[in-house]
């Protein structure tokens, strides 16, 4: 009799570890980081010479806290430039001299957009472009740029 009482417990306890495994997948699939349908938000624009490993749903911080997401990327055909569509949350007003740079959590992390806000008093509106900003520095180039310099000082002079 012990035993099957056992035997159902840890049963149990497997059908509730297999419940927790799927509730926190589910959440990490559809995982919006607190901008659903709830949040009232505004969209803004910003445009880079290069994007990186950016993705959609991309955080964007200010100061280390989240104020938004990346809604979309797509490339401009005028000026082949990557238009990134972000909805902040309109909690956080920022001014129109505000800059945005794409980072890097890390050596090796996630890209995110990092925003600073500017000092004009006026406030971004909903579709306005932000006109500073930095495109994100990709490990490759820097690499590659090194490698190259480091081999033209290697190579000697012919005189």
């Amino acid at each position: 009799m012990k035993k099957s009482v056992l035997e159902f417990w840890v049963g149990v306890f497997v059908l509730l570890g297999f419940l927790a495994l799927g509730a926190l997948s589910f959440k990490v699939a559809g995982n919006k980081g607190g901008f659903g349908s709830s949040t009232q938000t505004y969209t803004v624009y910003a445009e880079f010479e290069d994007i990186g490993g950016l993705k959609v749903q991309a955080p964007i911080k200010t100061a280390g806290v989240l104020v938004g997401r990346v809604s979309s990327i797509q490339l401009d055909p005028q000026n082949f430039q990557a238009k990134v569509s972000m909805e902040l949350d309109k909690q956080y007003p920022f001014s129109v001299d505000a800059s945005a740079a794409i980072l890097t959590s890390g050596l090796l992390g996630e890209q995110y957009i990092g925003l600073t806000n500017g000092g004009d008093e006026a406030k971004l509106q909903h579709g306005d472009t932000l006109s500073l900003t930095t495109s994100a520095m990709v490990l490759e180039n820097l690499i590659n740029k090194f490698v190259s310099n480091f081999m033209s000082k290697d190579t000697p002079e012919s005189e």
